[in-house]
């Protein structure tokens, strides 16, 4: 399965972000691109697997963003660093900073990929898998770990009972696609229970309660779907 990494690169030059990007997401990878450090840092709080800072940057400067980044609560995220300026002196200076690897200016697009595979395989192994979170209403929703947090709320974990998460899990598969009490129950209680449908409606109720965001619609006499944020 295609190992689903993030990256995040922050790059003034235009014809360098375009050459990069597309060799990095035939990876497999999924890349933001930002040309300024004003809006990279902005995105700090929702970290990549890694960055790949330029150093000279309009406004804030990849030396800047790097000091961010660590004093960050998730602040272990692995960066490179490229630049065109004094490789020694940068290189040195970002090591010293918390830099975990170096590129000069020019350098060809296959050694950064070669450079990231061997850091991101070194920080999270090799058996990285793809797993989507879910975005509804600023829920995340994540299915693998089998958590919810709350980006409007301090990052914030909404616990959920057992049956709670699979009913959000099973109902955020497709958002907007109506299940009837029936798909629900056979997903979330398995065919062999007994008891009644209504059992349905207070696990959505006590949800509701607890992601009071979410558009969990009732379709009367059939069941429920999420609607898109």
């Amino acid at each position: 399965m295609t190992t689903a990494y993030t990256i995040y690169l922050v790059e003034d030059e235009e014809n360098l972000s375009g050459v990069l990007k597309p060799y990095m997401e035939k990876e497999g990878w999924e890349v933001t691109v930002f040309d300024n450090g004003t809006d990279a840092l902005e995105a700090k709080e929702e970290p990549p697997h890694l960055w790949v800072l330029d150093i000279m940057l309009p406004g804030t400067d990849g030396y800047q963003i790097l000091k961010e980044i660590r004093s960050s609560k998730k602040g272990e995220v692995p960066v490179i660093f490229i630049s065109a300026r004094d490789q020694d002196l940068d290189r040195v200076l970002g090591l010293e900073m918390g830099s975990d690897d170096y590129l000069a200016k020019p350098f060809l697009p296959q050694e950064l990929i070669i450079r990231a595979k061997k850091l991101l395989s070194r920080v999270y192994g090799e058996a990285q898998t793809e797993t989507k979170k879910t975005e509804v209403n600023n829920y995340y929703i994540d299915p693998e770990a089998r958590t919810v947090t709350d980006a409007e709320n301090n990052e914030d974990h909404i616990e959920l009972t057992t049956k709670e998460m699979d009913l959000i899990l099973l109902l955020t598969e497709e958002v907007g696609k109506a299940l009837s009490r029936e798909d629900i129950i056979e997903h979330v209680w398995g065919e062999n229970y007994f008891g009644s449908e209504r059992a349905v409606d207070d696990v959505v109720r006590r949800v509701r309660k607890k992601m009071p965001r979410i558009h969990l619609e009732t379709l009367y006499g059939y069941g429920y779907r999420v609607l898109p944020s």
